[in-house]
């Protein structure tokens, strides 16, 4: 082979792999910046497409919601290799704590999961021995995975590099979790503690008052205990109030869902046909 020959080939390899592998997390990489990721959560379109409005929309993140929809891991896996080929971090809310359900969504190619309904430290150690690699985890290592694009690597640095990469969020939805935030952000490997406010109301004896004052005062307990164990606070359940949500990101939590597909797609419908009327 020519010298010239050598190197278009080179040249074309370059190319045609731009993206480091495994794909890095863009969301935690915001976020550990000190800076807020945006997302939106994925209920009802099963196709690829919504990867692309999210990215056109300017979305950080989607997170595909199995805890409140009938998705199979094919669709999840779908989704999730398309969102984080368009730069927009791909997460899913597993229904439960079943630690096998955990590292298989991950491997769809999901870059983080989110647990409900986190109570105890116990539970929040096992969400993390199931999400991340030795030595931090026991999760099975498949070398040539969505997150690597189908390439091998050294085992070591690949599950290190897919530690940094996978982001663990655990949820707090009810009195008792927020009593013990403290020890479940103690946790190493859990990186956020999300706030379910609508569960959490519940909990609270007081559903669907969401500016009530005992609902600031559970999300300033939990980002007290985010700020000092070095974890990130996430705001869940306040799209339609979106005065409440701007106010606890001006406190200091670093993710807010805005609101769902569901959501978005229903509102401006109505909005629509109402404006024509």
């Amino acid at each position: 082979m020519m010298k010239s020959e050598r190197e278009t080939l080179a040249s074309l390899e370059f190319h045609m792999h731009p993206i480091e592998t495994p794909i890095k997390n863009l969301m935690k990489t915001r976020m550990n910046a000190g800076e807020v990721a945006v997302g939106m959560i994925v209920r009802i379109v099963r196709g690829v497409e919504i990867a692309a409005i999210a990215r056109s929309a300017g979305f950080d993140c989607l997170y595909i919601d199995l805890e409140h929809n009938s998705f199979s891991l094919e669709t999840v896996s779908q989704i999730s290799i398309t969102a984080a080929a368009l730069g927009v971090t791909p997460l899913v809310r597993v229904a439960g704590h079943n630690k096998a359900d955990i590292s298989r969504t991950l491997e769809t190619g999901a870059q983080g999961v989110i647990v409900p309904h986190v109570e105890t430290r116990a539970q929040a150690e096992d969400i993390v021995e199931a999400a991340l690699f030795a030595p931090k985890g026991d999760r099975s290592l498949l070398a040539t995975n969505a997150h690597t694009l189908f390439r091998g690597g050294p085992a070591a640095e690949t599950m290190a590099k897919m530690n940094e990469a996978t982001l663990v969020v655990g949820m707090i939805e009810s009195v008792n979790a927020v009593e013990n935030a403290a020890d479940i952000a103690s946790v190493a490997g859990m990186d956020m503690l999300l706030v379910g406010t609508n569960d959490l109301c519940n909990s609270l004896g007081i559903p669907g008052q969401l500016d009530s004052p005992k609902v600031l005062e559970a999300y300033k307990h939990v980002l007290d205990v985010c700020n000092a164990k070095g974890k990130h606070l996430g705001v869940g359940g306040l799209n339609t109030r979106p005065e409440i949500a701007k106010e606890i990101l001006r406190m200091g939590a670093r993710y807010v869902s805005t609101g769902s597909d569901t959501g978005f797609l229903t509102n401006t419908a109505i909005a629509t046909a109402a404006s024509f009327r």
